[in-house]
C-alpha cells in the first residue's frame, strides 16, 4: 500500500478537518481556466509569424514577466491596465506611421493587436500568482485589458471650436478556421482612422474609434452599449463598420433582431432575437441615419458602394421566412437585416437602438457601413501556403481603409449640411 503523508500546519489542518481554503500557488494551478477556442489558435505557424515579424512579439513577452512579478491583484490590475492602453496606442502610432514599424510586416496591419493582445489574455488567464486569484478578479482582469487593449478607454472627444466629433468601431478578424492568416479591413480603418482629423466641407472633423470582439457572449453582456452610450450624445456622427461582401460597399438600410447562428472566433453559434436590456420595447427593425444617397453617389474609391435595402423576414401572420429586396413590412419579424443575422447586423442594430432609446433618431446621423471582403493576391489564395502577406492584399487594405475615410467625410459632410439648411 501506499503511505499517506498528513500534512500539518493550518493548511494541513484544515484540509483534514474539511474546511475550505484560499486557492494560492499549487492550488490555484488546479484551478486556472484552459486558454479559450480563440486563445488556442495562437500556438499555429502564421500568427507567431505575424506577431514577430510586426515586433509585436515582444510586448507580449514583456506583459508576461510583468505579470508574473505581481505580488497583489491590485498590482496585477495596474499592469494589465497600463500595458493593455499601451498596446492599443502602439497599434495605432504603428498604423499611422510613428514610431519604428518593428518588423517588415506593413504598417496598415490590423493583425499585430489581435494576436498580441490574445497572447496577453492567455497569459491573465492561465496565470497562477501565489496570492491566489478569484475566479472573479481573473474575470475583471481580463475584463480590463480587454476594454483598454480595444481603444474603448481611449476615446476622447474634447470640445473645440468648429470641429465635428465622429465615432467610428471595426471588428476583429474572423472566419479563422477557414483562414488563419486573415485580416479585418474594419479593424485596420479603426487603427488608421483613430485620433486623426478629416477635413471636409463643413470643417474638421475628429474621429475616434475602438475594435469590437466577434464573440456572441460580449454582445449579450452589454459591451456595444457600454461602449457607445457615454458618447453617442456628444458626437456628431457614428458608423459601426465590419467586413462584408466581395468586391462592394455596402450602407446597410435596415437592421434587424435577429441572431442567425454562425459560429464566432470561440465557435460558439447563437440562434435567436437578439437579447437586449427591456426586450418588452423592443423593436424588430432599426434603421440608419446615414446620408445613405449622397454617399452612394459620390466618388470615394476603386470600389462601388450600394444602398442595401434587402431584409429577410417573416411577414406578419406567416410562418416561412421571405426576403424583401425593398425592405421589411409592417409587423413582420426580422431573420436577417441587409448586413445579414451575424455580428455585424448585430453591432448596427444595437448601435442604432442604442441612438433611438436616446432619443436621437432624428438628430444624430449613424448606422452601419459594410467593407468589401479583404482578398489575398491571385497567387496566394490557398491557406495552406502559409503566406501571410503580399502587395495585393497591401494594396487592397489601404484603398479599403482609404475608401472609408472618404466616405466618412462625404456623411459629415451631407448630413451637416442637411441639419442645418444649407
Amino acid at each position: 500500500m501506499h503511505s499517506i503523508r498528513v500534512r500539518t500546519g493550518v493548511l494541513g489542518l484544515a484540509l483534514l478537518a474539511g474546511l475550505s481554503v484560499p486557492t494560492t500557488g499549487a492550488a490555484a494551478a488546479r484551478t486556472a481556466p484552459a486558454p479559450t477556442v480563440e486563445e488556442q489558435r495562437l500556438d499555429k505557424a502564421a500568427p507567431q509569424e505575424i506577431l514577430r515579424r510586426s515586433g509585436f512579439d515582444a510586448p507580449a513577452t514583456e506583459f508576461a514577466d510583468d505579470l508574473a512579478a505581481a505580488r497583489s491583484y491590485a498590482q496585477a490590475r495596474r499592469v494589465v491596465e497600463r500595458e493593455g492602453a499601451a498596446l492599443w496606442r502602439r497599434a495605432v502610432d504603428r498604423a499611422q506611421g510613428r514610431g519604428p514599424a518593428g518588423g517588415d510586416l506593413s504598417r496598415d496591419d490590423d493583425r499585430p493587436l489581435y494576436w498580441a493582445r490574445l497572447s496577453m489574455t492567455r497569459e491573465v488567464r492561465t496565470w497562477e500568482p501565489e496570492f491566489g486569484l478569484s475566479e472573479g478578479q481573473r474575470a475583471s482582469l481580463i475584463g480590463s485589458l480587454e476594454r483598454v487593449s480595444r481603444g474603448r478607454a481611449d476615446i476622447r472627444h474634447a470640445a473645440a471650436a468648429g470641429v465635428k466629433r465622429i465615432l467610428v468601431t471595426g471588428f476583429d478578424p474572423f472566419t479563422l478556421d477557414r483562414d488563419i492568416r486573415i485580416s479585418n479591413p474594419s479593424g485596420a480603418t479603426a487603427l488608421a482612422l483613430d485620433g486623426t482629423v478629416i477635413q471636409t466641407a463643413q470643417g474638421p472633423a475628429r474621429v475616434e474609434t475602438a475594435v469590437f470582439p466577434v464573440r456572441w457572449r460580449d454582445f449579450a453582456e452589454g459591451t456595444v452599449e457600454r461602449t457607445l452610450r457615454p458618447y453617442l450624445k456628444q458626437v456628431d456622427l457614428f458608423t459601426t463598420v465590419s467586413q462584408g461582401r466581395v468586391g462592394r460597399f455596402d450602407v446597410e438600410r435596415t437592421n434587424g433582431a435577429w441572431r442567425g447562428g454562425f459560429g464566432d472566433n470561440e465557435n460558439i453559434g447563437r440562434t435567436e432575437t437578439i437579447p437586449v436590456a427591456d426586450p418588452a420595447s423592443q423593436p424588430q427593425w432599426t434603421t440608419t441615419t446615414l446620408p445613405y444617397a449622397e454617399i452612394v453617389a459620390a466618388n470615394t474609391g476603386r470600389f462601388p458602394v450600394y444602398d442595401n435595402t434587402s431584409v429577410t423576414e417573416i411577414p406578419a401572420g406567416g410562418t416561412q421566412a421571405v426576403v424583401r429586396p425593398d425592405g421589411p413590412t409592417p409587423g413582420s419579424t426580422a431573420r436577417a437585416g441587409g448586413g445579414g443575422d451575424y455580428l455585424s447586423n448585430e453591432i448596427a442594430y444595437r448601435a442604432t437602438l442604442l441612438r433611438d432609446r436616446l432619443g436621437l433618431h432624428d438628430t444624430l446621423p449613424g448606422g452601419h457601413v459594410h467593407t468589401p471582403v479583404l482578398q489575398f493576391g491571385a497567387g496566394n489564395t490557398d491557406p495552406a501556403t502559409g503566406v501571410v502577406t503580399d502587395p495585393e492584399f497591401v494594396r487592397n487594405r489601404m484603398d479599403i481603409v482609404a475608401q472609408v475615410r472618404a466616405i466618412v467625410a462625404v456623411a459629415v459632410d451631407a448630413a451637416l449640411t442637411s441639419r442645418s439648411g444649407s
